[in-house]
C-alpha cells in the first residue's frame, strides 16, 4: 500500500516533481529499501520500473512512525474504485432480492370470527 501511495503522488505532482530534487519521508522500510534492492521479487521490481525515472531526483528517508506524526496523509486517503485507480478491484453485481412482507390490515379476519 505504501509503495502505491507513492507511485500514486509520483504520477500525480509529475509537473511539480520533474527536473527537482526532493525528498520522501515514510515510515515503512520496504519503500526505503525499495531503490536498493539487489534481487526484488515481482511485485517490488514493477515498482522499482514505475518509479526508475525519478531514482537520481530522490531520496527515500525512513521516519519511525511513532516520531511520524503526520504518515500516512496520502495513503489513507480514500481513492474511488473506479478504472483510473491503480488498484481498481471490479465489483460482482450482486443480485437484488426482494423482500415481501405482509401488513396486519391486509389478514383476512373473517377467518377467525368464527
Amino acid at each position: 500500500m505504501e509503495c502505491l501511495c507513492l507511485f500514486w503522488a509520483l504520477e500525480k505532482l509529475n509537473y511539480f516533481l520533474e527536473g527537482c530534487v526532493f525528498e520522501v519521508i515514510t515510515d515503512c522500510t520496504a519503500v526505503k529499501s525499495l531503490l536498493n534492492m539487489k534481487t526484488p521479487n515481482r511485485h517490488m521490481l514493477r515498482w522499482q520500473i514505475a518509479i526508475q525515472e525519478y531514482r537520481g531526483n530522490m531520496t527515500i528517508v525512513h521516519k519511525d512512525g511513532n516520531i511520524h506524526k503526520n504518515a500516512d496523509g496520502l495513503s489513507r486517503w480514500p481513492l474511488p474504485n473506479d478504472i483510473d485507480n491503480p488498484a481498481y478491484v471490479p465489483e460482482e453485481a450482486s443480485p437484488q432480492i426482494p423482500i415481501e412482507g405482509i401488513s396486519v390490515t391486509d389478514l383476512n379476519t373473517t377467518f377467525f370470527e368464527d
